[in-house]
């Protein structure tokens, strides 16, 4: 318990940006022996399965960036096809689940978030999600690092949120107040058919960009937080269930948020539960209510001002 509060405690004073812009340019080096050497012994380290990989030769990679963002061969992940079902959106473990209860997001024992300080302080992105559930799930380094969509959805609106990147492992997780409403991140709203879901990927400690399909690399940004709105009836991005959204480029979390009245997280998903890509994870209602949550994004806007 000690170790893990210190592991959390020494990363206060670190210039986290400078040393995963440090490792970023590392990581996009093509020198064949040092990205070759680098490659080898991560995958030995973190006993990558690289049988899965589209490309197994880890030799073949132009550099390290490129093989942590590898594409899986096309059986590799078989994608639920049960009706009004949600997808896994990536491999990773279950950090928390649950319900967003008066708009406060589980983070570990004794710590929670606001969901309206993890969507940026944007009332209006905050308030459909209030009294909806939420789902954290964190990458280790050796899963695979892009991001899926667990239902067809219509892109709304993107927000950059800028942000320390504290490391987001457990002993993080645990020790550091508000960690994913801390950490750069860069949030996605769509439109589905059930209602209003939030695909949050939360940037950490050596973690040197994220991508989405639709904008490429959106991290690093300004120092303040920024948003794309996406008028659905013109500009039409729209994913399908299981395809590709974003990536890391190095681990990090991913935090889905849905609206109230609108999903069920299937019971094999619970904290520390192992995932992957593609299988069951939440039952969606064929429909749901339309629910007025203004008034609680608007309160608790007012509470922290």
């Amino acid at each position: 318990m000690i170790i893990k509060k210190l592991f959390a405690w020494i990363q206060y004073p670190l210039p986290h940006h400078l040393i995963s812009r440090l490792v970023g340019f590392l990581a996009q080096t093509r020198i064949r022996w040092l990205k070759n050497f680098l490659i080898k012994h991560f995958i030995n380290i973190f006993k990558v399965n690289m049988s899965e990989a589209e490309q197994p030769d880890y030799r073949q990679y132009e550099n390290f960036n490129q093989f942590f963002t590898r594409p899986l061969k096309q059986d590799a992940r078989d994608l639920i096809d049960l009706e009004h079902s949600a997808a896994c959106p990536v491999d990773g473990t279950v950090s928390q689940l649950g319900d967003i209860d008066y708009g406060r997001i589980f983070q570990a024992k004794g710590h929670s978030y606001s969901a309206l300080e993890l969507l940026g302080g944007k009332v209006e992105a905050a308030a459909p999600f209030m009294g909806g559930k939420f789902a954290t799930i964190y990458l280790s380094p050796k899963d695979y690092h892009r991001i899926h969509m667990p239902v067809k959805g219509t892109l709304k609106q993107m927000i950059h949120v800028p942000g320390r990147l504290f490391s987001v492992n457990p002993a993080t997780t645990e020790n550091v107040p508000g960690l994913f409403a801390r950490n750069e991140r860069v949030v996605a709203i769509f439109e589905t058919e059930y209602g209003p879901m939030a695909m949050v990927l939360v940037g950490a400690m050596i973690v040197a960009s994220i991508e989405t399909v639709w904008a490429g690399q959106v991290t690093p940004l300004a120092r303040e937080v920024s948003s794309c709105e996406y008028r659905l009836d013109t500009q039409g991005i729209t994913l399908e269930k299981g395809e590709e959204m974003g990536r890391f480029q190095l681990g990090s979390t991913v935090v889905m948020l849905f609206g109230p009245e609108m999903a069920e997280f299937v019971e094999r998903m619970q904290p520390g539960a192992t995932t992957r890509l593609g299988e069951h994870f939440a039952q969606f209602q064929p429909t749901h209510p339309e629910v007025d949550v203004k008034t609680d994004a608007t309160a608790e806007s007012t509470e922290q001002g």
